[in-house]
């Protein structure tokens, strides 16, 4: 290894990304760089009116199987890992009339993006890369005399290298672009080995690999001292990966973290039915409401917890229209999302220079399968998304009391929104809006008396006469263990319970019911979130 500049000579060329190609191409020929390339590449930069050599011209064999094969050659590959300064290397090289490559630009076949359009199986598969990756281990390897480019956002990198070091570039620079392809190979095949593994329905492969790309650095992680970033992957859900933020400052860690878990709650309610929003902060609901109307839904998931809600985040089902947007510019958030926004309700948010307005054009899917990846000293936790939707359940009333339909519709919309808050969860619902949520104790009890309490205090700010929570229905992620938190429940004035049963002493926590005049139902589906 050396420390010395590498000038360039020759270049190889295959992108199937062509922006800015030809100006990039133009000023390595005007360096007095040979240009090398492939196909669509070649004919590009020849119609550009550039000097460009045909790889085939290098190897001695045309093109073939249409194209799968035209770099898979010595001439190509020797010419990319021959070491400048190994004599024997060098020496091999001229006996077979190999010429040396200095600079590898690649970009793949576009196989992330095909497989989002919803390709079918074949046109996928050839979209799968095989030269490309393998010239682009090849020259990262080789990272001492050759550089490799697979993003076009390097282009101006290395010109300017170039013309900094007389056409040839540093061993810092050529280090970085060696880390950054192999970093791009292994997201690529990481892509390709999950849609295969969807495709065969291989749950639990023995080899499981994720790959992103950066979408931005973040100032911070959670905290200031912990450095973060956020990373897109493939194939994209609708949501913070692919919104347009309108204004504000840049998202946080834990903005894009919460705004996440507001989009995909508010995502349970169907917009063509209801209008939603859900309020959250710190990962947490602290008020979910349906509604007529935008604003109606906001105000009424206001009124479960207003303390909480300021400096929260909003995520709403429809566009927003001045209306809605008039109510939620009373109180400080950080972050608003929803498919869209009118022209009004841009100008009014626009007015809360603080205040970031995301767009998504749709929502996410609640029933789409996908994985959900948390990271473990050592390891990976890997498990596939809660897809469940409790409009899809067999739901069992196991009480004497049969509930009213009143009851069923705000028993299914607790359970949705249950399934949005971290365990032990507890929700209380009336009238399509949440009035008191427990989440996160250690004890299911706890987590209904919490709520309960919230409610009352929600009740004092609203100057209600007494907590929502009479007349409520409960919903609980999980069974309850022992019939304590549906009688704590019963006393907050809760008149239906729906949960997902299948507790040891199921039969205690019926008769429990029963003897309060409950209305129960079992699910017997759960939704635990850690």
């Amino acid at each position: 290894m050396t420390d010395s500049i590498r000038r360039i000579t020759r270049a190889l060329i295959s992108v199937s990304d062509k922006s800015g190609l030809v100006p990039f191409a133009e000023a390595l020929a005007a360096a007095g760089v040979e240009i090398v390339s492939t196909g669509g590449t070649a004919a590009a930069l020849a119609a550009a009116g550039l000097p460009v050599r045909d790889v085939a011209e290098l190897t001695g064999f045309p093109e073939m199987m249409d194209g799968r094969v035209k770099t898979l050659h010595p001439a190509v590959h020797g010419g990319l890992l021959a070491i400048r300064d190994s004599a024997e290397h060098q020496n091999s090289a001229k006996q077979h009339g190999i010429e040396p490559i200095d600079l590898l630009v690649v970009s793949l076949y576009p196989f992330e993006a095909t497989i989002a359009s919803g390709a079918d199986f074949d046109t996928s598969i050839e979209n799968i890369d095989i030269g490309g990756p393998a010239m682009i281990r090849a020259a990262a390897k080789n990272f001492d005399g050759v550089a490799v480019v697979v993003d076009p956002d390097d282009y101006e990198r290395v010109l300017a290298e170039m013309r900094a070091n007389a056409s040839g570039t540093t061993i810092q620079l050529r280090r970085r672009l060696a880390a950054k392809a192999y970093a791009r190979t292994a997201a690529y095949d990481a892509a390709i080995s999950r849609w295969f593994a969807e495709v065969v329905k291989e749950d639990v492969p023995t080899w499981r690999s994720f790959g992103g790309r950066l979408a931005q650095p973040l100032r911070y992680g959670e905290n200031p001292h912990q450095t973060a970033a956020f990373y897109h992957m493939a194939p994209s859900r609708a949501g913070v990966a692919t919104a347009h933020q309108h204004q504000g400052k840049e998202l946080s860690y834990n903005n894009l973290n919460d705004t996440d878990a507001a989009f995909e709650l508010v995502a349970e309610f169907d917009p063509s039915k209801t209008a939603a929003v859900a309020i959250i902060k710190h990962a947490n609901p602290c008020g979910v409401a349906t509604g007529a109307t935008l604003k109606d839904a906001y105000e009424k998931a206001l009124r479960c917890d207003p303390v909480s809600a300021f400096g929260g985040i909003i995520a709403l089902n429809r566009e927003i229209d001045a209306e809605a947007a008039e109510a939620m510019t009373q109180i400080f958030t950080e972050v608003v999302i929803a498919p869209g926004a009118s022209d009004a309700a841009r100008e009014i948010f626009a007015a809360k220079k603080n205040l970031r307005l995301l767009t998504t054009n749709m929502l996410p899917d609640p029933r789409a399968p996908g994985l959900l990846v948390r990271s473990l000293a050592g390891g990976l936790l890997v498990q596939s998304r809660d897809d469940a939707v409790v409009e899809d359940f067999d739901l069992k009333v196991v009480t004497k009391r049969q509930p009213t339909e009143a009851e069923f519709a705000d028993m299914r919309f607790a359970f949705k929104v249950a399934k949005h808050v971290k365990s032990n969860a507890i929700v209380y619902a009336r009238q399509g809006a949440t009035v008191g949520i427990g989440a996160g104790q250690m004890s299911r009890v706890d987590s209904t008396r919490i709520a309960a309490w919230k409610a009352g205090e929600a009740a004092k700010t609203a100057e209600i006469a007494e907590p929502l929570t009479r007349g409520s229905v409960v919903a609980s992620d999980a069974f309850f263990p022992f019939a304590d938190g549906l009688i704590a429940a019963a006393d907050a004035g809760a008149t239906a319970v729906i949960q997902p049963g299948g507790s040891m002493r199921d039969e205690e926590v019926i008769a429990a019911a029963d003897a309060r005049n409950l209305a129960m139902v079992f699910t017997g589906i759960r939704h635990f979130r850690h």
